[in-house]
């Protein structure tokens, strides 16, 4: 939960300190890019379009890791991609603290991160665990309860998800509001940090 947390950091700082896009959540910039089309103010078009081909470029790359790796390896390639977020989010802050004025590096930077992992957690295949998208989450949550006449299964886990992207985009947005992007990034690097060293060393085969 702690990936998921990491991405309410990083669409909090995007959204709020990047020009209202987002690098977690594509949806978000699909919908953005319509906007603007209508002639909405205050979104950026660059930075959306920025955002979405980083993105995709990271997620084209984890599915390129996970043909080379094949599927008996999954706790190996999930430390692999969380290292190179950890790089990525590291550079970023990097940035970050030495200048206020790249925005677009920055949108790439955390963009090429998130489609890193939103490809390789897809391609493990991980129930009710997306890490960035809530919806479908959300969506089992109510179509899958007792009221509805489910068996309400893994309502832990998918509220669990929840509350972590919540908590994450609050701890995110009172940060970029109070101390701008910087902080924020080095608290989401650190996290990836605790993700990388949360995921089991040892794998089995499938």
């Amino acid at each position: 939960m702690t990936a998921t947390a990491v991405s309410g950091v990083i669409d909090a700082i995007s959204y709020l300190g990047l020009g209202h896009v987002f690098t977690a959540n594509m949806t978000g910039n699909v919908v953005i890019l319509g906007f603007a089309a209508a002639g909405a103010p205050g979104f950026s078009v660059l930075g959306s379009l920025v955002s979405l081909a980083a993105f995709l470029l990271g997620a084209g790359v984890a599915g390129r890791l996970a043909t080379i790796m094949g599927s008996g390896t999954p706790h190996r390639q999930l430390r692999w991609v969380l290292g190179v977020e950890l790089i990525l989010l590291a550079a970023a802050t990097a940035v970050a603290f030495a200048t206020s004025h790249a925005i677009v590096p920055l949108i790439a930077l955390t963009a090429l991160a998130m489609g890193l992992r939103n490809g390789t957690v897809r391609k493990l295949a991980v129930p009710d665990v997306t890490t960035t998208v809530l919806t479908l989450t959300l969506t089992g949550l109510a179509s899958d309860s007792k009221p509805a006449g489910g068996s309400n299964p893994r309502a832990g886990r998918r509220l669990a998800s929840v509350l972590a992207m919540l908590a994450g985009a609050f701890g995110g947005a009172l940060l970029v509001r109070h101390v701008g992007v910087g902080w924020p990034l080095l608290a989401a690097t650190v996290g990836t940090a605790v993700a990388v060293l949360a995921v089991p060393r040892s794998d089995t085969a499938s």
